[in-house]
């Protein structure tokens, strides 16, 4: 899935999609945010956060006022149609790197073979990489074959409860040695699904 397409000419972007997916998501709770505290927030400069700040207010996804920048009701609809909800969810010993995020990427199991690709999408933004959680025959496992329902019941029924994962959907943890790369590798190895 592409929120914005690259430019063909001129300077690339120094953001991804997953950069704007978060920060939409930052901006959802309705609270103002400066454009400064946003890009931190985001782990970007504060170039490349004005580029998507105006990209947005082009699309009225976002309003800009002295007193910091709100989501709109369009831009809330368009994020509430990506396929991708932030939870909650900490593997343990199963991720590597000190922080971690999770998304639930829903109706994509279907494209999940053993988690590789996933773990190399993380990777490829700087984390130590990605898990990927998800229902097979009705058990909770880390693919190919980490059955976690039978290993760790107690994280199984967490992982179900915080999250309502379905048959077909998928969990992916980014892990790294800082929170904004576990956020980025997350967003960045759902976004591959979609």
């Amino acid at each position: 899935m592409k929120i914005m397409e690259v430019p063909q000419f001129g300077p690339m972007f120094r953001f991804s999609d997953a950069n704007i997916y978060w920060a939409l998501h930052l901006l959802s709770d309705c609270r103002r945010i400066g454009r400064k505290k946003l890009a931190e927030m985001v782990g970007i400069g504060e170039g490349s956060m004005r580029r998507i700040i105006d990209t947005l207010k082009e699309w009225d996804f976002v309003t800009v006022k002295q007193t910091g920048i709100t989501i709109t009701k369009a831009g809330s609809l368009f994020l509430s149609k990506i396929p991708i909800k932030v939870v909650n969810v900490e593997l343990g010993e199963s991720t590597v790197g000190e922080y971690s995020q999770s998304v639930l990427v829903l109706g994509v199991s279907d494209k999940i073979y053993n988690g590789m690709q996933q773990r190399d999408a993380g990777i490829k933004v700087g984390a130590t990489g990605c898990t990927t959680v998800v229902i097979r025959d009705g058990i909770l496992m880390i693919p190919p074959d980490w059955n976690i329902d039978e290993r760790t019941p107690e994280l199984a029924q967490s992982i179900r409860k915080e999250t309502g994962i379905t048959q077909s959907d998928v969990i992916i943890v980014g892990s790294a040695d800082t929170k904004i790369l576990a956020i980025e590798a997350a967003i960045n190895a759902a976004f591959e699904l979609l």
